[in-house]
């Protein structure tokens, strides 16, 4: 197995999936993203195994127990993980596969692979003012959600220390190319 893993983790509103979909269109990084199982419910336009494949509570906490998932957690009240088939076979066709999880999921994938085949990146927001703008402005959640939600970035942000790299995204462009030299750096030395 010689493909390579690159972790994206951030709090919600970071935006973090933004630049994942940003790096995922440039082909010269030859990205491929891992989806994810979650239990939670689709957000308007996300399609089944777009962003997510959907499942129940019960179907994931199977999947779990039978080994399926290389790395969980629960996050904001629902259950997201990673197949490890999806990884192992991205890994034995070479294949440079983009994880967008969170920090507990992070930490999972660098306790289990060589270090030189995984890259850790954590995108900051440039403050939790900006960040409780961003989620409002999002339109997507209650202000009690949006509270819960910058209460648990205060947490994911104490583990930033953790990541290879740390970039904050206080202008999306000036992030996405930062985000692309640490990408790029990684793979000429690897």
């Amino acid at each position: 197995m010689s493909g390579q893993i690159i972790i994206v983790a951030a709090p919600s509103g970071a935006g973090k999936t933004s630049l994942v979909r940003a790096l995922l269109e440039d082909q010269a990084l030859g990205l491929r993203l891992s989806i994810s199982t979650t239990t939670r419910p689709p957000r308007p336009g996300e399609q089944e195994g777009g962003a997510y494949f959907f499942v129940g509570a019960q179907q994931f906490e199977e999947a779990r127990d039978a080994g399926e998932f290389i790395e969980w957690a629960q996050v904001h009240g629902n259950l997201y993980g990673t197949r490890a088939s999806t990884i192992r076979e991205a890994l034995e066709r070479n294949e440079r596969l983009i994880l967008e999880i969170d920090w507990q999921g992070a930490r999972q994938i660098r306790s289990t692979f060589p270090r030189n085949q995984v890259l850790s990146i954590f995108i900051l927001p440039p403050s939790l003012d900006e960040l409780r703008r961003r989620l409002e402005g999002r339109g997507q959640d209650s202000s009690e959600v949006i509270e819960q939600r910058l209460q648990a970035a205060a947490e994911e942000m104490s583990h930033a220390h953790e990541f290879d790299h740390v970039i904050m995204n206080q202008e999306f462009s000036l992030a996405l190319s930062d985000l692309k030299t640490v990408i790029s750096n990684h793979f000429s030395q690897t």
